[in-house]
Order: C-alpha cells, then sequence, then structure tokens
C-alpha cells in the first residue's frame, strides 16, 4: 500500500475536511492505491519480461554453436566492411571520444539529480548505474563467453557490454531525475547516444552483437525492478494529461524510427547470416552481411528497450509530491474543474448534497 494510501484518523487516506465523507475516503484511497498497483504491475512485468529475453539472447548467443558461429562472425565481419573500417580509420579520436562521452553523462546524470535537490532520486539512479554495472560484471566473469574465431589483435569480448551497460545506465537513470515534461527529449537523446556506444563498440571489435543486446536488456530489467519498488512504496503519481510527448517528438521520432529499421532489416539478414559454414575460411561478403546484421539488431533493441520504458512510464510521475485528492462529480458548477494531477471522487464539495 502506498504511503498516501494508508488510512489515517477516521480510516481516511488523509485529513478529513468539510464536506468529505467517510465513503469518499475510501474511493480515493482506492483510486490512488489501484493506481501504483497498476505501475508496479506493469514495470514488474516489464522487468521479468527483460530477464527472460537475456536469458534467450545468452542461451542463443553463447550457449548454441550456431550462436556463437554468427557472433564470431559478426565481429570479424568489421573487416570486411569498409565504410567501418575506414570510419575508424580515419577517425581515431572516436576512442577518446566514446569514453569521454560516458564520463561527462555520469557527471551530467548527478548534476541534474543534485541541481534540482533531488538528492535521494539521484542515489537512487545512481544506485541503478551501479548496480547494472555490478550484474555486468558478474555474467562476465562466472557466465561462459564464446572464443574468438580470429585472435589476430581483436580483444576479449565480454557478454554483456560495459560500455553499453553506462551508457544505458545513464540515459534510464534520467527518467528518476529530469523533470517529467522533459522526460522523453532526455531520455530519448540519451537512448540514441547509448545505441552510437553500443554501434561504435561493434566496430572497433570490442564486443560482439549480442553483448549490446544483453546490455540493453539488463539495465531495462534493472529500472523496471527499481521502479516497481518505487511504485510500491508509494513514490509514483499520476502525470499531468497533457504529457512530454509532443516536446519529445524530436528525440522519439528518430528512437521509433531506429527501433523499426534496426529489428527489420536484423532480422531479415538474420537467416541469411545464420546459414554460415561450420568452419573457416569464409566469404568476406557473408562476414560484412553478418556484421552489417548484427549492427542493426544491437541498435534496434537498444532504441526499442528505450521506448518500452517510456510507454511503461506513461502519464507516471516519480518527481514530486504524491497527487492530491480532489472532490469532484455530477455538479461541477461546486466542484470546480479538477487538476491534470488530481484524482477526482464521486462526490462535490456542495455540503447539500453531502451523504450523512
Amino acid at each position: 500500500m502506498a504511503s498516501y494510501d494508508r488510512p489515517r484518523a477516521g480510516g481516511s487516506p488523509r485529513p478529513l475536511e468539510t464536506g468529505d465523507t467517510w465513503w469518499y475516503a475510501a474511493v480515493a484511497g482506492e483510486a490512488a492505491g489501484s493506481f501504483s498497483t497498476r505501475v508496479r504491475t506493469r514495470t514488474r512485468r516489464g522487468s521479468l519480461g527483460a530477464v527472460l529475453l537475456l536469458t534467450v539472447t545468452y542461451a542463443g548467443l553463447v550457449l548454441t554453436a550456431t550462436g556463437r558461429r554468427w557472433s564470431d562472425a559478426a565481429l570479424t565481419g568489421r573487416r570486411a566492411d569498409t565504410a567501418a573500417a575506414t570510419l575508424l580509420r580515419e577517425h581515431p579520436s572516436l576512442a577518446g571520444l566514446t569514453t569521454g562521452s560516458l564520463v561527462a553523462g555520469s557527471v551530467l546524470l548527478l548534476a541534474v539529480g543534485l541541481i534540482r535537490k533531488r538528492y535521494a532520486l539521484t542515489g537512487i539512479a545512481a544506485g541503478t548505474v551501479v548496480t547494472a554495472l555490478a550484474l555486468t560484471g558478474l555474467l562476465q566473469r562466472y557466465a561462459p563467453r564464446p572464443r574468438l574465431a580470429d585472435a589476430g589483435g581483436l580483444l576479449s569480448s565480454g557478454f554483456p557490454g560495459a560500455q553499453t551497460t553506462l551508457a544505458l545506465g545513464i540515459a534510464f537513470g534520467l527518467v528518476l531525475v529530469v523533470p517529467y515534461r522533459l522526460r522523453s527529449i532526455a531520455v530519448g537523446s540519451a537512448a540514441l547516444w547509448a545505441a552510437a556506444v553500443g554501434a561504435y563498440t561493434i566496430a572497433a571489435g570490442q564486443h560482439r552483437p549480442g553483448d549490446v543486446i544483453a546490455a540493453a536488456l539488463l539495465v531495462l530489467a534493472v529500472i523496471c525492478g527499481l521502479l516497481a519498488f518505487l511504485a510500491r512504496k508509494g513514490r509514483v503519481r499520476p502525470g499531468p494529461r497533457r504529457g512530454p510527448a509532443l516536446p519529445g517528438l524530436p528525440a522519439t521520432v528518430p528512437l521509433a524510427l531506429l527501433a523499426v529499421a534496426g529489428l527489420g532489416a536484423g532480422l531479415w539478414l538474420l537467416g541469411d547470416t545464420l546459414a554460415l559454414p561450420a568452419a573457416a575460411p569464409y566469404d568476406p561478403a557473408e562476414l560484412r552481411l553478418a556484421h552489417r546484421c548484427g549492427q542493426a539488431l544491437a541498435a534496434g533493441v537498444t532504441a526499442a528497450a528505450a521506448l518500452l520504458l517510456l510507454g511503461l512510464l506513461r502519464r507516471v510521475d516519480v518527481d514530486g509530491a504524491p497527487a492530491a485528492y480532489r472532490l469532484g462529480g455530477p455538479f461541477v458548477e461546486a466542484a470546480g474543474v479538477p487538476g491534470d494531477d488530481q484524482v477526482v471522487g464521486p462526490f462535490t464539495e456542495d455540503l447539500d448534497h453531502e451523504i450523512s
């Protein structure tokens, strides 16, 4: 039960005022509790769904020979992809830029929360990033990893990818510290940056596509589990009816296009790239196709995870005090027009209509 749902003196979720009735107090408390329950239910399902997909990804790309062969082909195919190889060769500063952006993103996440004096939420957001990184380290250390098909100059790969975990942890942590009206634009823009970080790690040979996909699912599971916990503690409230959808379109529209195009192209190419021969040598064209397929799938899953999080938090505000209750009903003249963030009850404040 949420903190603002617990009965106080007289069994009401708030001190009784003139015109209130015990029946209204019970209905108002039930309405607020139902909202918290709905948020907790859908975020918990989102967390469990992400864990299930993470398990399927691990089983398919790590434990099966076909998945390991495809992952190795996607990793080594970066050399056959002349576009990616040329970009990395002509812009060696991308490595430092990626590392610098991760540091800057971490500082930005903490700075926004501290400047807005959301100290508790800032700590929770930082805890989300730390938890995701800790789980990533445990999986990298104890989960079996595929061997590299070509050890020439390639770094050892980890499952999931730490860079993508950090980038998406920062992006999803902004949900807790940015104002409600700026949530879509902030999280959407940060998710696009996280997708670019994941794409760079694949192109640079640091991680396989499955590592980036696993990182996105892991961070989604952690943040959804945290939001379910906050909803259980009554730290969520209904957001305004006029939400952040329209101001966030410059970020959410490219994010949606990336999710659709990435998943569509990746799944379409996956059927052709899975039919690789059991042993090397491989055709360079097949390697290049596998690399592009992996890039598309990784970017699509990253964008889809961000869109799913924004969808789960539609009209849900975690930044602010619980919603105030307000009497309303068929006598609009007496009750007045309810606010966007108020729970409306079945009665009016007109004393002539009070039920005794």
